[in-house]
């Protein structure tokens, strides 16, 4: 498989981005240490490029029937300049992928979905379009990047007249942006740490990203990398897809019952509705080391008396708290806050407690 670019890869080579495949794409891992980057984010600003994710434009006056039929939330509840977190459903008890609806307009929307995902997600979108909504499949044409941090307000506000003090928390706005007409803002982060997301045509990503860099200077701007990305998000216990969802994973049992909505009917509802009424049988947890050790991905899961209940699917060290932290599912019994589990670490098994998340506050 022909591994794609995106429109700054030659300049992030430039700045000793370390480049490796993830999700189809060529991308910077890390420019100098993940705990750098990590705490550049958590403490001041950071700018990670994501222009590998994919966005699709849906406009029609069946928009919102396509989105309704293909989406678990209700997208009806938006207003214009609103993004709502949503997943697709499959129709195995499964999950297609999870992503942004953001609302343009009564007749205009866009899609964002994981890099990983875009063909996949397009073909499915496309299945049940048969109203006759027009799609666009705009993902290779535009650059995305997330300034992201305590600092990320400030450094941006040198670049636009829109007063981003006022866009609230998954809320966006198009307006001018570092001498660029028409840019998306977008209020919706992924590490925690506030800031803000910005959507724009490649021919302008080169100018707009040194103009960010110029504006954050005084605060130690740094541009991250996706090994920081993998930690922020953890800390703050969000999911990732083919980590924590899956194709085979119920959304139920992944927590994600808050953006499923049935007052509408939508891509396997039914089944969905009845898992609900049954009681899901496995849950996503989260859990912190209680011993020394990292949980990784696939490492089993047990109880106290050694029995296996599950496995990691998401585990890393917190460079904030210091401490192995993880995501993983378990069987029912032993999904209560303040469960103690054991993780099985190569030949060790280590004491680890379930959590209420985030687990950085």
């Amino acid at each position: 498989m022909e591994i794609k670019k995106v429109a700054l890869n030659d300049l992030h080579e430039r700045l000793g981005g370390k480049m490796v495949p993830f999700a189809g794409y060529n991308m910077p891992v890390r420019y100098s240490s993940d705990i750098e980057e990590h705490k550049a984010v958590r403490n001041s600003v950071g700018v990670f490029d994501v222009s590998h994710m994919g966005e699709f434009i849906l406009e029609g006056p069946n928009a919102l029937d396509l989105i309704q039929r293909v989406t678990s939330n209700d997208a009806s509840k938006l207003v214009d300049g609103q993004a709502q977190y949503s997943y697709f459903p499959n129709e195995d008890g499964g999950v297609v992928d999870d992503l942004l609806v953001y609302r343009f307009s009564e007749a205009k929307y866009m899609l964002v979905v994981n890099a990983s995902n875009i063909e996949k997600d397009w073909n499915w979108v496309s299945k049940f379009n048969t109203e006759g909504v027009d799609m666009k499949n705009v993902s290779d044409s535009y650059s995305l990047f997330a300034v992201q941090g305590p600092k990320a307000t400030e450094v941006l506000q040198k670049l636009t007249t829109v007063n981003l003090s006022e866009i609230k928390y998954y809320n966006f706005v198009v307006g001018p942006f570092a001498g660029v007409e028409h840019v998306i803002i977008s209020a919706t982060g992924y590490t925690g740490a506030g800031g803000f997301e910005i959507y724009l045509h490649n021919d302008h990503a080169e100018a707009v990203w040194n103009q960010i860099f110029e504006a954050g200077a005084a605060f130690d701007i740094k541009p991250i990398g996706l090994g920081a990305r993998d930690t922020l998000r953890m800390e703050m216990g969000y999911c990732l897809y083919g980590n924590d969802i899956t194709d085979e994973t119920s959304p139920l049992a992944a927590g994600l019952g808050w953006v499923t909505k049935f007052t509408k009917e939508f891509t396997n509802s039914a089944a969905l509705q009845q898992q609900k009424e049954a009681g899901v049988t496995t849950k996503l947890v989260a859990f912190k080391m209680i011993e020394k050790g990292i949980p990784r991905s696939h490492y089993e899961l047990l109880d106290s008396s050694e029995n296996t209940i599950g496995e990691v699917t998401s585990g890393t060290m917190s460079p904030s708290l210091g401490y192995g932290i993880g995501l993983g599912y378990v069987t029912k019994e032993n999904s209560k806050i303040g469960t103690e589990i054991l993780v099985a670490v190569r030949k060790h098994k280590l004491k680890a407690e379930v959590i209420k998340l985030p687990f950085y506050k």
